[in-house]
């Protein structure tokens, strides 16, 4: 129900192509009077294909059983809401406030983990019930291979640095999981990195720690004494170049302190850890934001971190829109789209460019958006091209 006649073809014409993934020169997609610039990764991953598969087919085998999200399986609201309308209900708010309490719950129920994970501790309620967690668990690979190889790091010692948002599903489940066997603190971005740098190598005082960190690190952490060993893990929808400057922010440090030659022994490289498929669509981003587009268009979850990231990117190059689907547009004239920087909704009037021939669009989506709705977003702007050319006609060479 989520593939796509447009997209998918293109996605299929190019793995034929380019199989080997390294041609990422956006896909051109030419009506007349606009051309859609596509880029060559993005939309849905393995995790989250893989997350959808389990929950509907769980829904189809249990139709006569209540069956529960611990939280959004993914953050995409025409997903989300179409599993409501089968019947499943969401035990959390995205911020862990409860809905439902676990103490409704009987050992006849099923709950599905999100493709986000969870934490420990709800496993350990669900247990309690009489609930297999783990029998309907959408854990997205890559996210068990970040607490994997944190699992790994705390069984030699080490301590641990999240880059990720700590109020995030993953990163609340990354946390939970880490912090079973290691001191672990969470930073944001790289500024963030750069205070916990000075404070490990005594530049800031140890008491700005509890006001930068105290409410996102395991009780008693100490930078001085926890950040002797220690490496860096990330929430894998984070930007992949911001979670390198982490750590390379915090690599430096510990060079300063432990000298340059002894880093090794200070600091895990896990650059590893990175999901695969969001550098593969940051990377196509970067690219397509380097074919000139007038302006983009980014659909997603106004919730979806690696959606806000992708439009962080393209923003920096051109007027850049991120809106949920095709429902944001009105006849043309105006566009309603997520300002993540005010935490908003926005219209912009006239937001398309006159005098352009061929209008420029950069079209994308994030990993938790269905091909189709990006399919409805293309065709409602064709809409307003009276002369372009059919999509049959377009699309045609990209059949396979």
């Amino acid at each position: 129900m989520y593939r796509s006649p447009i997209i998918r073809n293109v996605k299929e014409s190019n793995k034929i192509t380019d199989p080997r993934k390294k041609d990422l020169t956006p896909t051109e997609l030419d009506f007349g009077p606009v051309t859609f610039l596509i880029p060559r990764h993005f939309g849905f991953c393995y995790g989250v294909e893989n997350a959808i598969d389990i929950a509907y087919r769980t829904v189809e085998e249990n139709q006569d059983r209540r069956i529960f999200l611990l939280s959004e399986m993914i953050h995409n609201p025409t997903v989300n809401e179409d599993l409501q309308r089968r019947g499943v209900e969401f035990l959390f708010e995205t911020d862990g406030t409860e809905r439902i309490p676990l103490g409704s719950l009987t050992s006849e129920d099923i709950v599905i983990v999100p493709a986000f994970g969870t934490t420990l501790e709800i496993e350990a309620e669900l247990k309690e019930k009489g609930i297999n967690p783990y029998q309907y668990d959408t854990t997205c690979p890559f996210v068990e291979k970040v607490w994997n190889r944190g699992s790994q790091l705390g069984k030699k010692g080490y301590s641990l640095v999240i880059h990720g948002k700590h109020e995030h599903e993953e990163t609340r489940a990354t946390f939970s999981h880490s912090a079973d066997h290691s001191p672990v603190v969470v930073v944001l971005n790289p500024e963030e990195a750069r205070v916990l740098a000075e404070i490990m190598t005594e530049k800031r005082p140890l008491e700005e720690f509890e006001r930068w960190f105290g409410h996102k690190s395991t009780e008693g952490f100490n930078p001085l004494k926890d950040l002797e060993l220690f490496g860096v893990i990330n929430q894998t929808t984070m930007l992949a170049t911001e979670t390198q400057e982490v750590m390379d922010i915090l690599k430096q440090a510990a060079a300063e302190r432990f000298g340059e030659a002894d880093v090794k022994d200070h600091f895990a490289d896990t650059s590893d850890t990175l999901c695969y498929a969001t550098n593969e669509n940051q990377s196509a981003t970067y690219a397509l934001a380097e074919a000139s587009p007038d302006l983009a268009i980014i659909v997603g979850g106004y919730n979806s971190s690696n959606t806000m990231h992708l439009v962080e990117i393209l923003e920096h190059h051109c007027p850049s829109f991120h809106i949920r689907d095709a429902s944001e547009f009105e006849n043309g004239e105006k566009i309603t789209h997520f300002n993540q920087w005010e935490k908003k909704m926005v219209e912009a009037p006239n937001w398309l460019p006159s005098g352009k021939n061929p209008l420029r669009i950069a079209l994308t989506s994030g990993a938790s958006c269905p091909d189709v709705l990006v399919d409805e977003v293309l065709e409602k702007i064709l809409s307003l091209f009276p002369d372009a050319r059919s999509v049959e006609e377009v699309i045609e060479p990209f059949r396979v």
